[in-house]
């Protein structure tokens, strides 16, 4: 999903399975072409990991058929990352209807369910089509996938759950984001959807950082 349009690459959502992970982890951004397969930020972007982490940040909306497809690739290749590697999910803000999808993943977190309900998210807009477009049928989808629909409400309208969402599009504006997914690289890099391929220049960016 583009500010305006969308395009994607044509590796297909399998490929990474294909390639195997060795081929993944020995990517080097020397085969990849600044400009068309990453962007280097023209200021740096700010990071919370920890001096000696490396921090992923992948750019979603919900909303985004293509982040719904993206979600097995990412979350295989999480599985591959080293130690050093943190990885978040931001979602973005393109404008002022975004926020509500904003505070639903960051509401999720807080309540300590993104692991069980991240993925339960983009299965009901995308497979069930479900209007999940206003903060009452979020509530109310939330109370028939188990959560407590008054302390969802809570989280929701709370002033750190809306703190988040500014400081996720704040992130989205220092990254450069113009199309979701888009993935980070230790506040120095941002790569556009791709499909599978994505994550192979993510790791060929995150060795680049890590010979820095």
């Amino acid at each position: 999903m583009l500010r305006r349009t969308f395009s994607t690459a044509a590796l297909s959502l399998t490929a990474v399975a294909a390639m195997g992970v060795p081929a993944v982890a020995s990517a080097q951004a020397s085969a990849f072409r600044e400009g068309t397969d990453f962007r280097r930020l023209r200021r740096p972007a700010p990071v919370d990991a920890r001096p000696g982490q490396i921090e992923v940040l992948e750019f979603f909306a919900y909303t985004c058929i293509h982040c719904h497809q993206f979600v097995p690739v990412f979350k295989e290749w999480s599985k591959t990352v080293g130690p050093d590697v943190v990885i978040r999910h931001v979602p973005v803000g393109f404008n002022a209807s975004f926020e509500p999808m904003q505070r639903l993943y960051y509401t999720l977190q807080a309540m300590g369910r993104v692991e069980s309900h991240h993925e339960r998210v983009f299965k009901a807009i995308h497979v069930d089509r479900q209007r999940l477009d206003t903060p009452d049928a979020m509530a109310q989808w939330a109370e028939r996938n188990g959560l407590d629909k008054t302390q969802f409400t809570q989280v929701f309208n709370s002033f750190a759950t809306a703190g988040r969402a500014r400081r996720a599009t704040q992130l989205q504006d220092a990254y450069e984001v113009e199309a979701t997914p888009s993935v980070g690289v230790a506040g120095r890099f941002i790569i556009g959807g791709q499909a599978a391929r994505t994550v192979l220049v993510a790791n060929a960016l995150i060795n680049e950082v890590r010979r820095a």
